[in-house]
């Protein structure tokens, strides 16, 4: 398949993932649900709960979808039959973030208690307190686990063993908020009020570089560098090791937040106005 795909799906597209399915799982933060997507568009839609804010999405280990829910503090399951369940936090947690760690255990955090936490595959929480919102995390090239502080301007990284420490972004004030992992070993950051990216190779300082507009979610690219949502400026960009950008036009007030990029190369890209993009790249 190699034609731009567009599929209208209501209820505020925030988050993607690749399903075991071969489909594409998107978050819908405004309408309590989660959507089901095929490469031909076609579209299915789960009801989770009103004002639960299904916010980041993964696939796990035991071939279900898993998603924070930000709004009614859980962290819901849904298999690819549509079934649910859910995993309940403490009240005011807020859980944002969420991947798969090195250990095969879902790690997320919560912004309203300032944890990183585990949840095994037996039900088991396991929580380490960090501050300064944190926001979104994953799995770093080292064995541990990395994640934005939106409110301290800093990366933190936790070992296995729960030993803490953290970066300062260069640039005061930034709001870093997206984050994933790269092949070559880095680890690359958005700092969406400084409308800036960052790339941290695991034992070098920081680098920064400028974009034009809020970066928001941050995706590698199997070929090299990254794929970023620019929030503020209606695009995506590419970015690659170099710090080459190269961008691509979405339409006006569409809001790209997350991304995924798929088993045969295409990029998904979640639009909070009510899309979600396939681009054949």
């Amino acid at each position: 398949m190699t034609a731009l795909l567009e599929v209208p799906v209501d209820g505020g597209p925030y988050a993607v993932a690749a399903g075991p399915d071969g489909a594409m799982w998107v978050t819908l933060v405004h309408g309590g649900a989660v959507a089901r997507v095929t490469n031909s568009g076609a579209l299915s839609t789960f009801a989770v709960a009103p004002d639960s804010r299904p916010s980041l999405i993964a696939a796990a280990r035991d071939g279900a979808l898993w998603f924070t829910r930000a709004g009614d503090d859980r962290i819901g399951r849904i298999t690819v039959d549509g079934d649910q369940s859910a995993v309940e936090l403490s009240t005011g947690s807020a859980p944002f973030g969420l991947t798969v760690g090195p250990d095969g255990a879902l790690w997320y955090t919560a912004t309203g208690t300032g944890v990183v936490g585990r949840l095994d595959d037996d039900g088991t929480v396991q929580e380490w307190p960090v501050g300064g919102l944190p926001s979104m995390i994953t799995a770093g090239p080292d064995g541990a686990l990395w994640f934005t502080l939106n409110q301290a301007g800093a990366i933190g990284r936790l070992d296995l063993n729960g030993r803490l420490t953290t970066r300062e972004v260069p640039t005061p004030r930034s709001g870093p908020v997206g984050i994933c992992a790269t092949h070559d070993d880095c680890v690359w950051f958005t700092a969406i009020a400084a409308e800036r990216i960052g790339r941290i190779p695991v034992d070098d300082a920081i680098q920064e570089l400028d974009m034009p507009g809020k970066p928001h979610a941050v995706v590698p690219d199997p070929v090299g560098g990254v794929w970023v949502s620019l929030w503020g400026a209606d695009q995506i960009a590419r970015v690659s090791a170099d710090g080459e950008v190269v961008t691509i036009d979405l339409p006006a007030g569409s809001e790209p937040h997350g991304m995924a990029v798929a088993a045969d190369g295409a990029l998904w890209v979640a639009l909070e106005a009510g899309y979600v993009l396939r681009l054949p790249v």
